[in-house]
């Protein structure tokens, strides 16, 4: 099955993926724009292959599988192929879902497997740093252009520091402190213990503080990141 990924507006302020320990509220999902109340008879319709029923269900879901992808892979090299083939596995999958689970949580946790292969199976490759889709990533006030490539700068010197953080750590870092995910959810996604995806986002922070003082864009942040060090 083939996807054509349907562009989404979005006001083409690219806020600057800065956000840690809930330092940029405004780069954390608003359950207002993002997650919609899902229709239980529109899953299982999409799920028996409605291609109606499936093409909404993508259209409500492709942003957020999108900034998900995005902040997974570091930048938009790949991003919609990535996105793309989300929603094949969700296609394939859907019928297999059987509501013991939100979702949304079910989704984030095919989109967290597909960058997973995806990353493995690209770590060959060169890796192309390009600026985020106004789509992907967007602030809901409009900035100054000054403002606006400051934002730029730092979105692109914290996606530098997360693509250090070793591939365990990185996944429970973006679902908690931008995806807004709590780790009994996130648990659920990545299949481990709460108390171990509370490790890893603990050892994620302190990696990420160490290393500010490599991106001078980012040296406001060392004092926010160490009034959040507590223990896991």
């Amino acid at each position: 099955m083939s996807v054509n990924p349907a562009a989404v507006t979005g006001n083409g302020d690219q806020v600057a993926a800065v956000a840690s320990m809930r330092l940029l509220p405004a780069l954390r999902v608003s359950p207002t724009r993002s997650h919609p109340v899902e229709d239980d008879a529109l899953l299982r319709r999409a799920g028996a292959g409605d291609a109606a029923a499936f093409k909404e269900v993508f259209v409500r879901h492709r942003a957020d599988v999108a900034r998900l992808v995005y902040r997974m892979l570091s930048g938009p090299s790949d991003l919609e192929d990535v996105v793309q083939e989300v929603f094949v596995q969700v296609f394939r999958s859907l019928k297999d879902f059987r509501g013991q689970s939100k979702f949304s949580t079910w989704l984030h946790r095919v989109t967290v497997n597909v960058v997973l292969m995806h990353r493995r199976s690209a770590r060959s490759r060169p890796v192309l740093t390009e600026e985020a889709p106004s789509d992907v990533v967007a602030d809901e006030r409009q900035a100054l252009p000054d403002e606006d490539a400051e934002r730029c700068e730092r979105m692109r010197a914290f996606q530098r520091l997360l693509a250090r953080l070793a591939e365990k750590k990185r996944v429970v870092f973006v679902l908690h402190e931008l995806e807004g995910l709590a780790p009994t959810e996130i648990a659920e996604i990545v299949g481990a213990p709460v108390l171990t995806v509370r490790t890893r986002l603990f050892y994620a922070r302190r990696e990420l503080e160490a290393m500010l003082g490599d991106e001078p864009a980012l040296a406001n942040l060392r004092a926010s990141f160490s009034k959040r060090g507590e223990e896991p």
